[in-house]
């Protein structure tokens, strides 16, 4: 049998213990204990090409400030209707198509690795462990993700998007969350679908460069120097809401927004009656961010002491190698594992939690 499936306690930064003193995060092995604070730091904040001041690319590890929260074991009632949900799942041989008189697609092995154990109770958790809703909401997003064409959006095609660098995948904050920065004042391309197309692909390559043992990702959003009068259009806004509440539940950690002009205070009030309770309480608004992510990790604009520079030759074919590379680790895993349905991501991301497949075949 499975072990019994389990999801994550958020925990105190300050209180939350490292495996080991020889190690960073469980990555980089330091093997001299008498390593300088100055080397630890960069041996901890290692970028994918070594740059350091400037850094021009991703770091590849949470700091050692930052501490994963840990895995609350669910109750039996819990249990029970994950097992039910993944029971029923197990039977699916396609999935919907969201718009009528179209045939349903057959389930790829891309749907299969999606269908983790964390992802279903993800969604067991955002319909307050509602079976029926869950079914019908993961099945709801197979049709969207298909049909949203995720696996087209290649580097190449939103490259033109981010040319400015207005979105930023560095770092992490307190609990290993990977930051996810917009900077709106980088804006270089006029409305479209593929300013949202955009949003999703970064949002993709957040969730590739999770950390074993963390589900969730951190958003900061500077407006300084942005200009009112330029707000998103609200069809806009309400589309990534949806995207967000529907297709990515359980995704947000934390929002952390600074230097808000009064025209996006005005945006915020417009949409904040299609926000979901759950994610506004995660909404921070002009507070000081070292305390959310490591100051070694922070970027300066947004009050850390990450002296980065955006060179898009540099930063972008970096990001989406790094992001490549962690996905073939996961399918190269779940395929040695018995490509199961319910997985445990902690196992696909190379943490120290046991397989489910491998489980199940012994």
């Amino acid at each position: 049998m499975a072990a019994v499936a389990q999801t994550q306690q958020p925990q105190n930064a300050e209180t939350a213990q490292t495996d080991s003193p020889n190690k960073v995060n469980g990555s980089i092995d330091i093997q001299d204990s008498h390593t300088s604070a100055a080397k630890l730091s960069i041996a901890e904040n290692r970028t994918v090409d070594g740059s350091t001041d400037p850094v021009k690319t991703p770091f590849i590890n949470p700091s050692s400030q930052s501490k994963l929260p840990t895995a609350a074991t669910l109750t039996v009632d819990q249990s029970t209707k994950y097992s039910k949900l993944l029971s029923a799942i197990h039977g699916w041989t396609t999935k919907p198509a969201s718009t009528p008189n179209t045939s349903a697609i057959p389930i790829t092995d891309s749907d299969r690795l999606w269908l983790t154990r964390e992802c279903i109770l993800r969604y067991l958790r955002a319909t307050k462990w509602d079976v029926n809703q869950a079914t019908t909401r993961l099945q709801a997003t197979l049709a969207w993700r298909h049909e949203y064409g995720l696996e087209n959006h290649t580097p190449e095609y939103i490259s033109p998007e981010n040319a400015t660098g207005k979105q930023v995948l560095l770092g992490f904050d307190i609990n290993g969350r990977p930051c996810l920065y917009l900077n709106p004042e980088k804006q270089n391309t006029q409305r479209s679908n593929k300013q949202v197309e955009h949003l999703v692909f970064m949002l993709e390559r957040t969730l590739d460069l999770m950390p074993a043992g963390q589900e969730m990702l951190t958003l900061l959003i500077n407006f300084d120097k942005k200009l009112g009068g330029d707000r998103p259009p609200m069809w806009q806004g309400k589309q990534v809401l949806n995207i967000l509440q529907n297709h990515y539940p359980e995704r947000l950690g934390r929002a952390l927004v600074i230097n808000i002009p009064w025209v996006v205070w005005t945006f915020f009030k417009l949409i904040n009656p299609f926000i979901d309770p759950a994610t506004r309480e995660k909404l921070k608004f002009d507070q000081d961010l070292r305390q959310f992510v490591p100051p070694s990790q922070l970027l300066k604009t947004y009050g850390g002491d990450v002296n980065f520079v955006y060179d898009h030759d540099v930063y972008w074919p970096a990001l989406n190698e790094l992001a490549a590379k962690k996905r073939a680790m996961m399918m190269e895993r779940w395929i040695e594992a018995g490509k199961k349905i319910g997985e445990s991501e902690c196992y696909l991301r190379g943490g120290g939690e046991e397989a489910v497949g491998m489980g199940l075949a012994s």
